[in-house]
C-alpha cells in the first residue's frame, strides 16, 4: 500500500464497485433528465453506499468491525440490484442492464468471500492474502 493513499485504493472489490459505479450513474442521470429525482437520487445513493462502506470498513481497527461493513456494502449491492430491476420492469430504463447486473452478483461474491474470510481470522497475514485486496506497485 503506498503511503500516500488510503488502504481502501489498493482493494480489488472497492475497484471494480467504483468502476460499476460509471454506469449505474448514468441510469441515474438518464432518470434524473426525465424527472425521476427520487428514483435517481436513491440509486446512487445505493450506489455511493457499497463504495462508502467498503472504505469505511477497510479504516477499521478490527477485521470484525471490518466484516460488518462489508456486509452493509453488499447489502446495497442487492438494493441496486432490486432497483435497477424494478426500473426495468416499470420501463423506467429501456434496457435490463445484463453487464451492470452480472457485475453487482460479482461484487456480492467478492464481498462475501472477503467477508468471510475476515470472520474465519485469516485476515491477520496482511491484505496481499485477503481476497478482493490486491498488492500494489
Amino acid at each position: 500500500m503506498n503511503s500516500d493513499s488510503f488502504r481502501f485504493e489498493d482493494m480489488e472489490i472497492w475497484i471494480r464497485a467504483v468502476d460499476l459505479s460509471m454506469p449505474v450513474f448514468d441510469i441515474a442521470d438518464n432518470l434524473e433528465e426525465r424527472k425521476r429525482y427520487r428514483f435517481s437520487e436513491q440509486l446512487r445513493g445505493a450506489m455511493l453506499s457499497v463504495t462508502n462502506n467498503m472504505a469505511e470498513g477497510s479504516g477499521s481497527d478490527s477485521d470484525k468491525d471490518f466484516a460488518h461493513f462489508l456486509n452493509i456494502a453488499r447489502r446495497s449491492i442487492f438494493e441496486v440490484a432490486n432497483m435497477l430491476i424494478v426500473f426495468h420492469r416499470r420501463r423506467l430504463i429501456p434496457d435490463r442492464p445484463v453487464e451492470i447486473l452480472r457485475e453487482l452478483v460479482e461484487l456480492s461474491k467478492m464481498s462475501l468471500a472477503f467477508r468471510r474470510t475476515l470472520l474465519a481470522g485469516c485476515g491477520s497475514e496482511g491484505p496481499e492474502r485477503r481476497p478482493g485486496i490486491r498488492k500494489s506497485g
